[in-house]
């Protein structure tokens, strides 16, 4: 299966962030990807006041797009993610979508873990605007088992452990990564999270202003060896990849470490003992 992360940014207006993702998707197809990822809120990101402005129900006008492009190019389209709003709910859901060929949204997925952080000088409170997802989502995708999670999903290991023990062999993690943070970490946990469950990962990443604080780019794709099959580097662009489901089969079995999984003495450690 090719495919392929689209990188782009969305701190302007919707009109431009649709014309982008349309070219940049249509881009990926061209170049024979099968299944098309985009990054995190992809559709309008800023401030707490800019993603109530551009949240939409999942049958408002992005989903909209994504569907149109999915099925002029015959692929399936992840769509990163978007705010949606929820009739009757004063908060957000950050929700990644999945369309099939047809344009048919297959399933949905909304982010569990929510970015409450204060740094010198800076804050950040998802939580003042979003409500979280409270589940996993499994779903398939051109018949591969995929999971679905959103950026700061990646520094919680046991969501995707829950997912590759349920069947996961490819990981989403559409994402606006910081720069900060995404020069130390965001290469580093994503090969950890391919190597510790032996699945490739997909992780299309922002780049450039989001709120005042540039994003990282650098999206990535990894095999289940944790090696990076490829990178969209800075900027605006797209890269792909071929995945193989033989190579998740090959590295699963080279270290069964999953089969060897002990979960009954994963409980609250005891206390040192000695004697």
């Amino acid at each position: 299966m090719r495919v392929a992360c689209v990188q782009m940014n969305a701190d302007r207006p919707l009109d431009d962030t649709l014309a982008t993702a349309e070219r940049l998707v249509a881009e990926a197809a061209s170049r024979g990807a099968e299944v098309v990822v985009l990054p995190e809120k992809w559709n309008g990101t800023g401030d707490a006041a800019r993603m109530l402005e551009v949240a939409e129900p999942l049958d408002g006008r992005t989903v909209g797009a994504l569907a149109g492009w999915a099925r002029r190019h015959g692929i399936w389209l992840i769509g990163g993610s978007i705010s949606e709003r929820v009739e009757g709910d004063d908060r957000i859901r950050n929700t990644s979508v999945v369309l099939d060929p047809d344009g048919t949204v297959t399933a949905a997925y909304r982010k569990v873990h929510l970015f409450d952080i204060d740094l010198p000088g800076k804050s950040y409170r998802e939580s003042d605007t979003e409500r979280p997802g409270d589940e996993a989502v499994l779903t398939t995708v051109a018949g591969w088992p995929v999971g679905l999670t959103i950026c700061y999903d990646l520094r919680f290991p046991e969501l995707y452990r829950a997912l590759a023990v349920a069947g996961a062999e490819l990981l989403t993690v559409p994402a606006g990564f910081t720069r900060e943070t995404g020069r130390d970490h965001w290469e580093v946990l994503l090969r950890a999270r391919a190597i510790e469950n032996q699945c490739y990962v997909v992780a299309p990443n922002q780049h450039g202003p989001w709120a005042g604080s540039p994003t990282y780019g650098r999206s990535l794709i990894v095999d289940p060896w944790g090696l990076v099959l490829a990178s969209a580097g800075d900027g605006e662009g797209v890269c792909v990849a071929e995945l193989e489901r033989e190579r998740v089969r090959a590295v699963r079995a080279a270290i069964p470490s999953l089969a060897n999984r002990q979960p009954g003495a994963y409980g609250v450690p005891a206390a040192a003992s000695v004697g």
